[in-house]
């Protein structure tokens, strides 16, 4: 069925059982960022495929909400589908909850399927539409209607051995029962699968380019119990987490297990599903907060910081070759977007430990570059020539570590505009990578700096300059964040977050820079401990589209600095052909 025929199909169930409107958000019951296959609902119904984004379908209308970084994206793919696009964050367009309020009537009913619908919004809507009688309904419509959706193919959970982790499980449970005594509660409900990979020291492939498996976790006082397919968990997997005094239950007994807690103090995070509130809201007290373990493994301890260090070393080798290759073929071989992101992953593939991609390549040539988060497919990539610019955003799941890069590749000539934008956001990167900053400063508090030389020249641009980095685990990590918006989270030493400003110019190009960077303890005045940043991130910045004199001293000194670290970090690994041309591109300017 196409687009129109399912929201033609839905419109028939929603009559059907008297609903007036259906949500469909991006979700999977862990709230996950990237979704296993049969999860996908709003991508199968929309044929939107950006990783943010939610629809609400009324009898006569439908909607698709996203955020800056998919509007392009999204009214390519939302083409001849029925679905408006309503741009997020941008004056004139209503909220999706107040958009509903005014489309259905009093007493009317909104569905959702509460499996894929986090609490704190379940409640927030029926706060909304309380005004008018609106009733919230919990029914899955989508699964009468999406028959076809598959399931994964079972995949096996592996062990995150001590040398990597420099931590046990069972350390890690006693620090978060700490937690539960300092909150006076009786009971600990993980369901976010990043956190039950970090407490246990696991990792699996049930979800794309995230290392982690489906699962729920329940912590008492006294022990903890694994939701999970029993059939993945090896001899070793089961050892480990006896060592750590974990049970082991069927994953698909979870819900009807709740039904049997009561009487118990829960530490639960409101983004948990809603139908796990609604199984355990009889006879249980419900304390919110963020799960302990998210700001535990923001902040790596010495022996993931080391495995970061290690991944970086083999991505920037990945990274040299695969540079070396595509100046090398383009203008002299066909080449395309869909191509060269492929052969990116056959580069990184070849390093020892290499785990697979930890996000879809974004290989965006001249216009597409300006889609921030866009996806080439086979069908439809561009080929690329010898002139304009790549803009290449990837990174490699390995066992030490998770890595994150962005290069804007210069490919042949470019224009003067685009030189200066290529070297305003460099200027911009280069600025957040040196700033100080003291002890209790956040996100939106240092997010400005990355911003300031693009807004003296009146550009800017719409995403958030930095997100964290988990290790061997979600290369999108909270609870911190670089972005304008407030988030009350305090950068911290042992925190690993993305430097990544950057500037679009709708059907011409995209640029962005992007490196990681390590939160560490700089000095301290008689105003207090302050912090800086260290770089992590081991690739070149190639210098051919940079105006010279739009860099201060300190700013010129810095980039040459970083490309003479990176080939004395990276020339030992090299053949003398890849060496010379890493010379090459490293020399000062």
């Amino acid at each position: 069925m196409d687009t129109p025929t399912k929201l033609k199909t839905l419109r028939k169930l929603m009559q059907k059982h008297q609903v007036n409107a259906f949500i469909v958000y991006s979700a999977d019951p862990h709230m996950s960022e990237y979704l296993p296959e049969e999860w996908k609902e709003r991508e199968w119904l929309s044929g939107f495929t950006g990783s943010a984004g939610l629809v609400v379908v009324t009898l006569d209308k439908a909607g698709l909400w996203t955020d800056s970084r998919y509007f392009v994206q999204a009214t390519e793919e939302l083409k001849n589908s029925g679905i408006e696009l309503f741009k997020q964050g941008i004056e004139g367009f209503p909220h999706y909850m107040e958009w509903i309020k005014s489309e259905v009537e009093r007493d009317g009913t909104v569905a959702i399927n509460g499996l894929c619908c986090a609490h704190d919004d379940w409640q927030l809507l029926e706060q909304k539409l309380a005004v008018k009688d609106i009733k919230v309904k919990d029914l899955p419509l989508l699964a009468k209607l999406w028959d076809t959706r598959i399931a994964g193919e079972m995949q096996p959970i592996i062990t995150q051995p001590l040398e990597y982790a420099g931590q046990s499980a069972k350390d890690k449970l006693a620090i978060i029962r700490e937690k539960m005594q300092e909150s006076n509660t009786t009971m600990h409900l993980v369901s976010s699968l990043d956190d039950i990979a970090w407490i246990l020291n696991l990792r699996g492939f049930d979800v794309a380019y995230n290392p982690v498996f489906l699962s729920y976790l329940l912590i008492t006082n006294e022990d903890a119990t694994l939701f999970v397919n029993m059939e993945k968990c090896s001899p070793t997997v089961k050892k480990q987490l006896d060592e750590a005094n974990v049970r082991l239950a069927e994953y698909e007994d979870f819900f009807q297990y709740l039904t049997n807690v009561k009487n118990q103090r829960i530490l639960i995070a409101a983004h948990s599903n809603q139908t796990i509130f609604e199984r355990l809201q009889d006879d249980n007290d419900f304390y919110y907060a963020t799960p302990p373990s998210q700001l535990l493994k923001a902040v790596k301890n010495a022996t993931e910081i080391e495995g970061m260090r290690k991944a970086m070393q083999k991505d920037g080798v990945a990274l040299v070759h695969f540079l070396y290759w595509l100046k090398k073929a383009v203008g002299s071989e066909p080449l395309s977007e869909y191509e060269v992101g492929k052969k990116l992953l056959s580069f990184r593939a070849e390093q020892e430990g290499f785990q697979g991609a930890s996000f879809g390549t974004i290989a965006g040539y001249n216009e597409n570059g300006a889609i921030v988060h866009y996806s080439a497919k086979a069908e439809n990539a561009k080929s690329l020539t010898d002139s304009g610019s790549l803009l290449l955003d990837s990174g490699g799941q390995y066992l030490e570590g998770t890595t994150d890069i962005t290069r804007t590749i210069p490919l042949g000539n470019t224009s003067e505009i685009f030189n200066k934008d290529y070297t305003l956001v460099l200027k911009g990167m280069i600025a957040l990578t040196l700033a100080r900053f003291p002890k209790g400063s956040k996100g939106c508090n240092i997010d400005a700096i990355a911003r300031q030389p693009l807004w003296q020249n009146l550009r800017n641009y719409g995403h958030g300059t930095g997100h964290g980095v988990g290790c061997f685990l979600n290369v999108h990590e909270g609870p911190q964040s670089i972005r304008q918006e407030l988030k009350d989270q305090e950068i911290l030493p042992g925190m690993i977050t993305s430097n990544e400003p950057g500037l679009y110019r709708e059907g011409e190009y995209g640029i962005r820079h992007e490196n990681l960077i390590l939160c560490k303890e700089d000095e301290t005045s008689e105003f207090g401990n302050f912090y800086a940043h260290e770089t992590l991130t081991i690739c070149p910045f190639f210098t051919e589209p940079i105006i010279k004199e739009l860099l201060n001293d300190e700013e010129l000194k810095w980039l040459n600095e970083y490309n003479q670290w990176v080939y004395q970090n990276l020339s030992s690994e090299l053949d003398e052909e890849h060496k010379n041309w890493l010379k090459e591109v490293c020399k000062s300017i």
